[in-house]
């Protein structure tokens, strides 16, 4: 019985030791991420390199070489100036027959599937 009772002091003596390391742990003080202050973040020059879009792209971006991001602005400001992004499904854009050939003859493209479409029409 003297030996049940040690298993017993052994599991209890664990068990407080146990709650004093978890008690411990909870009270360290949460450490906060140091801001940067200053530093101004600096595009990527591939995104900012010009590139020149084909003739079926330039119908609905314009001709001459621009970077890429440019390129999806205009083609956003395409699309709401003539109301294509669908009203309920908001990110599918209805192609009009200026978009339709920029991609590939779909009539509807995801708004993330379009860019992967207009980077084949850029050289």
């Amino acid at each position: 019985m003297a030996a049940k009772k040690g298993k017993k002091a052994a599991k209890k003596g664990g068990a407080k030791k146990g709650g004093a390391k978890k008690a411990a742990k909870a009270k360290k003080p949460a450490k906060k991420a140091a801001k940067k202050s200053g530093a101004k973040r600096v595009p990527n020059a591939a995104f900012m390199a010009p590139k020149q879009p084909d003739a079926l792209l330039s119908t609905v971006v314009g001709g001459n070489p621009i970077p890429r991001t440019e390129i999806t602005k205009r083609l956003w400001q395409y699309i709401k100036k003539n109301g294509l992004q669908d009203a309920k499904e908001r990110r599918m854009i209805n192609a009009d027959a200026n978009l339709k050939a920029v991609f590939g003859g779909k009539t509807k493209v995801s708004m993330f599937e379009m860019t992967k479409l207009v980077n084949k029409h850029i050289k």
